[in-house]
């Protein structure tokens, strides 16, 4: 069993002593970038008497980061943020869909304080806080309100001591007040429990002693000193009022999670230390808790609710919640080989691809998150050329990503990783003044994005080379150490950066802009993140830490399942669905999650197949488990329109063929010969490994369009001409057999070359697609590249030819010139290649 305790942060003493997986390492994390201070430090008074790391990605981290007045994500049911002497907190009663998002805006209904207070912002500070959980004090001399931050509590805690409570209405004015309309000459009442309504509705107020309070038109106040504890909590149903009175005396002030795995089974244990009897511990559950919850002890769903952007939260009893995880097997490759019916074309595409590579050209970084990307997809190479048995170009694949890594390792380098000083991690050098710089890494942003790449091409490397990963672990293991840290003991990195553990998932975002709304894109890459920190501890043999990252990555699968994978079909009344709006789910795929909202969007793209398809790159073996076949075939359904469009991305599409596989091989296959470009994150031969290692892919690749290889004559089929090479070298069908010209034709990825035997040269297309092509490049790149394909609609065996180039058809001038300037494959001429 490995316990992550609840740790009171301000003297590094934790709160317990059950046992947790060893820290990665605890030496100081050394890198060719050296130390660097970020230009957002965190508050220093938010922190006072404490000491780095600290959380850079949790939910409330717009506590603490500059001005520190942002509103955060939570504690759910609530949405907050900290003002200079108050509390502010509010549950959202606005939720709207524009046929994009569901969203519920940010609403605060109440502040809550002291009178004795300044309103001096320094007189506020972080007590302790552990990897969900956070207490914040306000004080002034010695009157103090400390604030319990519990995400799926239902009720707001406040512990005061000698302090006057100061309650202010931010939601229009006070109506009522214990059934009592108020006036300007106030209302006042004496007792444990109050009823106060304003233009958000209902609360309730519950103090742990008796207490009088005085209610105006803006304020509740208290009519002396009080050292006690009150309770605010939302009524969104009179009838709620039941439970919430049954056990308001129990309130939690800090987690503790313990976590195990006993072969593919992981558990997660959430213990919650509370005040008062804990068994009786009322709490609100995700629909993510409830799916997994092996202990569960749900009261009826009409009893207490919230509904939020990650559908119903519904109540639970007890402080000790238990969740069992499926952890895959999966490692270096799928979990079936080839089907025979691939492999000659599967050598075919790792030998060209890995001959590409050179380790006297190794790429040289140019940043962090696409020269990653890239360096992981150049280990996906060698890991399947060793399947294939293909050792030379495995070999000269680790040479190459050896090669290019001493850039990493240098600090000469353009691009450092550094030290981050102020709130404790690694970042690139060069964005920690410059939010722009690696899409805000140096502000804490899409860390395991970025790092899940360098740990699997780390990794990849690594197995094959021994020597290197000796010499190389303890600076590779800084990247582990900055995602998924298990141990307070390594005192330069906080927990798992990015997990939310009550939400179910990671955010993406850090501390730019203040640190508020939470939100994670590329659900994808975030799998990726501990995917690769789960290849490299398993290669460099830290069991501990690999179970650890293996029940990380089951836990990102579900969360990411859960709410971003949607299911038209699904029931609306279902306990567990996130979303019960119909419309919402038909959007198939949400792009962004959000605190506040939830939607088929992104930042920095609006296509259908660039929202898909970034939840499911990069395509690893790992998709196997995060991409179901129902949800792949909706994907692809959803894509279509856009799949069949030649003005998107290849790169896109790729990544939903290789999803749709997962339903039908077969298809998938055929629609992957129409690929010219698969981007830097994947490659030809990772495509086709993947269609071709999926359940029910038996002859998948028999009877695949390609190029006609060999040597050939080429005739057009609506003339009869033979194409020949004219004075200026252009290609030409205006002769006979005889006199024809012979051309090679090579394979290439989905493609091929067509080379000009009577000139020894290739054939190039005309870049504005109205000049004749022509026989005129010593070698071939991308304008010598063409699709040679079945016509549609013609006899067997007659041919549309496209160029790669500018994803235009070859037509027949009126002189018999052959032009690359046809829109449509229905606007190509057919050509018969007789050998």
């Amino acid at each position: 069993m490995w316990s992550l305790p609840a740790l009171l942060v301000s003297s590094w003493v934790l709160r317990s002593s059950a046992s947790i997986p060893g820290p990665i390492d605890t030496t100081y994390p050394g890198t060719p970038g050296g130390n660097i201070a970020n230009d957002a430090p965190p508050i220093s008074t938010f922190f006072a008497g404490s000491n780095p790391p600290y959380p850079t990605d949790d939910w409330w981290a717009g506590f603490a980061a500059p001005p520190g007045t942002a509103v955060v994500a939570g504690p759910y049911p609530y949405q907050s943020n900290l003002d200079n002497s108050t509390v502010n907190f509010g549950v959202s009663t606005g939720r709207t869909f524009d046929g994009t998002s569901i969203k519920q805006p940010t609403q605060t209904d109440y502040a809550v304080g002291f009178k004795e207070h300044s309103g001096a912002f320094a007189n506020h500070k972080a007590l302790s806080w552990d990897f969900n959980t956070v207490q914040v004090q306000y004080f002034q001399g010695t009157s103090t309100m400390t604030t319990y931050f519990v995400p799926g509590s239902p009720y707001m805690t406040f512990l005061y001591a000698s302090a006057t409570p100061l309650i202010t209405s931010y939601n229009g004015q006070i109506t009522t007040f214990n059934g009592v309309t108020v006036t300007s000459s106030g209302t006042s009442a004496t007792g444990t429990k109050f009823t106060v309504v304003n233009s958000s509705g209902t609360y309730l107020i519950y103090a742990l002693s008796s207490i009088t309070l005085t209610a105006t038109t803006t304020t509740i106040t208290a009519s002396t000193t009080f050292s006690g504890v009150l309770r605010m909590v939302k009524l969104m149903d009179p009838s709620h009022a039941t439970l919430l009175d049954a056990h308001y005396t129990v309130y939690p002030i800090a987690l503790t999670v313990d976590a195990s795995t006993s072969g593919d089974t992981g558990t997660l244990t959430y213990t919650w230390t509370t005040t008062g009897s804990a068994s009786s511990l009322l709490m609100l559950t995700f629909p993510h808790h409830r799916q997994k919850m092996t202990n569960l002890n749900l009261q009826a769903t009409t009893a207490l609710y919230y509904l939020t952007t990650k559908g119903y939260m519904y109540a639970n009893i007890g402080n000790v919640w238990t969740m069992s995880y499926t952890l895959s097997e999966i490692t270096w490759n799928a979990p079936r080989a080839p089907d025979s019916s691939c492999t000659s074309t599967l050598i075919k595409g790792v030998t060209y691809e890995g001959g590409l590579l050179s380790s006297s050209s190794p790429s040289v970084p140019g940043d962090f998150y696409y020269w990653g990307g890239a360096m992981a997809a150049s280990g996906r190479l060698a890991l399947i050329a060793e399947v294939l048995g293909q050792t030379s170009v495995l070999n000269n694949v680790l040479a190459y990503m050896e090669a290019s890594f001493q850039y990493w390792f240098s600090s000469a380098s353009a691009i450092l990783p550094a030290y981050e000083t102020g709130w404790g991690g690694i970042i690139n050098k060069a964005g920690a003044t410059d939010v722009n710089v690696d899409f805000g890494n140096g502000y804490y942003n899409d860390h395991h994005f970025h790092y899940g790449y360098f740990l699997t091409s780390a990794a990849i490397i690594a197995k094959y080379n021994s020597a290197w990963l000796s010499s190389e672990k303890s600076y590779i293991n800084v990247f582990l150490r900055d995602i998924v840290n298990p141990s307070r003991s390594d005192t330069y990195f906080p927990i798992v950066r990015h997990r939310d553990w009550f939400a179910g998932h990671s955010w993406a975002s850090g501390i730019a802009n203040g640190a508020g709304s939470r939100d994670q894109e590329s659900s994808g890459e975030a799998i990726n993140g501990y995917y690769g920190a789960a290849l490299w501890a398993n290669v460099s043999g830290q069991t501990d830490i690999y179970n650890w990252c293996r029940l990380l990555l089951a836990t990102e699968q579900h969360g990411v399942q859960t709410y971003w994978q949607l299911n038209p079909y699904s029931s609306s009344t279902d306990r567990d669905q996130p979303y019960p709006e119909a419309e919402v789910r038909d959007l198939v795929t949400m792009g962004n999650v959000e605190d506040w909202q939830a939607g088929a969007w992104l930042f920095w793209g609006s296509e259908k197949s660039e929202i898909a398809a970034i939840q499911m790159l990069p395509v690893t073996p790992m998709n196997e488990v995060t991409v179901n076949a129902t949800w792949a075939n909706n994907v692809y359904n959803y894509a279509q329109s856009e799949l069949t469009d030649p003005t998107i991305g290849d790169e896109w599409k790729c990544v939903i063929y290789d999803a749709y596989s997962n339903y039908n091989p077969s298809t998938a296959a055929t629609l992957s010969t129409n690929l010219a470009s698969w981007g830097t994150g994947s490659s030809y031969t990772n495509t086709l490994y993947y269609i071709a290692t999926r359940p029910g892919a038996s002859g998948v690749c028999n009877g695949m369009p390609s190029n006609p290889v060999g040597t050939y004559k080429i005739q057009a089929s609506s003339t009869g001409s033979y194409v020949t090479l004219d004075s200026s070298s252009n290609l030409v069908a205006s002769t006979t057999s005889a006199s024809a010209t012979t051309f090679d034709l090579a394979w290439l990825l989905n493609a091929g070359t067509i080379y000009a035997t009577s000139n020894s040269m290739y054939v190039t297309a005309d870049q504005s697609g109205v000049d004749a092509l022509a026989a005129a490049r010593t070698t071939a790149s991308t304008w010598e590249q063409y699709v040679i394909r079945q016509k549609v609609g013609a006899a067997t065996g007659v041919y549309s030819i496209k160029a790669i180039s500018n994803g235009l058809y070859v037509t027949l001038g009126s002189n018999g010139d052959l032009i690359n300037g046809g829109a449509a494959e229905s606007d190509s001429a057919g050509f018969v290649f007789v050998s």
